[in-house]
């Protein structure tokens, strides 16, 4: 049978759509742009994840209307009350994507529907064989107990659970056998890994002494997870790439007590100063919620202030949505949506310009970038400070570490002439 796998959301989502190819793939059923089966990834971290959601659903039951439609993720878990309308063969919530394979030979024309308590989950083990050939994802935590206002993610991902350390070891050392040159370590509060004793700065420490591994990401860490003890092993060791995603959400410190989040400006930016202290070069990406309820022009300008002062290389930048059932929902102070707008565009704006200087910094410097796209004679692919590089050369190239001096700008692009291919 034919399949086509459809993904909305976070790089987690991704990671699991991707186990899911690799399950389907291993079971003989046959990627195609015109399937038998339809499986629909869904987000709901925002009203508009909920209506990609719900619109993708639709739109394939139309243009496929004899296909096997199998909706899973945040947005089915989330809203498994209120599906009777999309008509889905089976619906998975945040849990059994691995068991893919077994509903869809239980299905015999009768609607499948399989929910658990999100509250009392255990981790469920998944591996990914091959994401490419540059980096691999390993999932090593799922789960928030962190529930920030505005998060509906708690309440659909559950509480904190994670991988043993034994099994994300294995994965790791068979992802490097496999050619990996990254890995890229994931999950919903990455940071807040731990096996019993065994925390993330374990992890990391033990990660980073693989052979053959040459580099180690983390996808997205909290600023409170960032201890003495995680902090000395990205001092020690350069396999741990120098880029960090260091979510803020706001520069004010009146709207992030609102957000419930575990920190305030100072603690943030102490931080920031801590890991520059033994990565000056670090790039450091952060993400910003505007229009938060409560949010005056005078504390939008707070967290102006606070960006350019902490100077991240980038900021993504997201509208605040209201989710049912999150405790900012209830309360007073909306923000205006054309004024949301006017806030998220004049940040997408500081972003650029930010980005652009801290681009700039590596013109006429030696870079290592591993190409990861090979197109019109180009080279494409990122530097260990997440850095997008261009450069002319061969495809022979690919996958490969290419040391590389910075020439222009030609935004995204830093634009690059390659040297030679660095030999381990």
């Amino acid at each position: 049978m034919t399949y086509k796998i459809y993904t909305l959301g976070c790089k987690v989502n991704e990671y699991e759509s991707e186990v899911i190819k690799d399950l389907l793939e291993n079971h003989n059923f046959i990627e195609d742009e015109n399937p038998d089966i339809c499986i629909i990834n869904t987000c709901t971290v925002t009203n508009e994840a909920d209506s990609k959601s719900r619109k993708l659903i639709r739109q394939l039951k139309r243009k496929f209307p004899k296909a096997l439609i199998v909706a899973v993720g945040c947005m089915i878990q989330n809203k498994q009350d209120n599906l009777e309308d999309l008509d889905i063969d089976i619906a998975l919530g945040t849990k059994d994507k691995t068991k893919i394979i077994d509903y869809l030979k239980q299905y015999r024309g009768t609607k499948i529907q399989k929910f658990y308590d999100i509250q009392d989950m255990e981790f469920e083990d998944m591996a990914l064989n091959n994401f490419d050939l540059t980096r691999a994802y390993i999932k090593i935590q799922d789960g928030c107990d962190n529930y920030c206002t505005y998060c509906i993610i708690p309440y659909v991902r559950g509480h904190v659970r994670s991988k043993k350390k034994e099994v994300v070891l294995k994965e790791a050392k068979a992802l490097i056998q496999n050619g990996h040159k990254e890995i890229v370590l994931t999950g919903i509060h990455t940071g807040n890994y731990h096996d019993n004793d065994y925390t993330f700065a374990n992890l990391l420490n033990d990660l980073v002494k693989l052979k053959g591994l040459e580099r180690l990401r983390i996808s997205s860490v909290e600023a409170t997870e960032l201890t003495d003890e995680v902090l000395k092993v990205i001092k020690e060791n350069k396999v741990l790439t120098d880029h960090m995603h260091i979510p803020l959400q706001s520069g004010s410190d009146t709207i992030l007590k609102l957000m419930n989040r575990k920190y305030d400006t100072n603690y943030f930016k102490n931080k920031i100063n801590d890991i520059r202290k033994i990565r000056p070069n670090m790039a450091i990406t952060t993400d910003i919620i505007v229009g938060f309820p409560g949010e005056t022009d005078e504390l939008f300008e707070e967290t102006i202030k606070t960006i350019k002062e902490i100077g991240f290389a980038k900021i993504h930048v997201f509208p605040y949505s209201k989710r049912e059932g999150t405790k900012a929902s209830t309360m007073l102070g909306e923000v205006d949506g054309n004024v949301k707008k006017k806030r998220v565009k004049t940040l997408l704006e500081l972003s650029k310009t930010l980005e652009l200087t801290y681009m700039q910094k590596y013109i006429d410097k030696d870079l290592i970038f591993i190409p990861e796209v090979y197109k019109d004679d180009y080279l494409i692919g990122h530097t260990d400070n997440y850095l997008l590089v261009k450069a002319k050369g061969p495809k022979d190239l690919l996958h490969q570490l290419v040391k590389v001096k910075g020439k222009s700008l030609n935004y995204p692009y830093l634009l690059s002439e390659i040297y030679v291919k660095v030999t381990n």
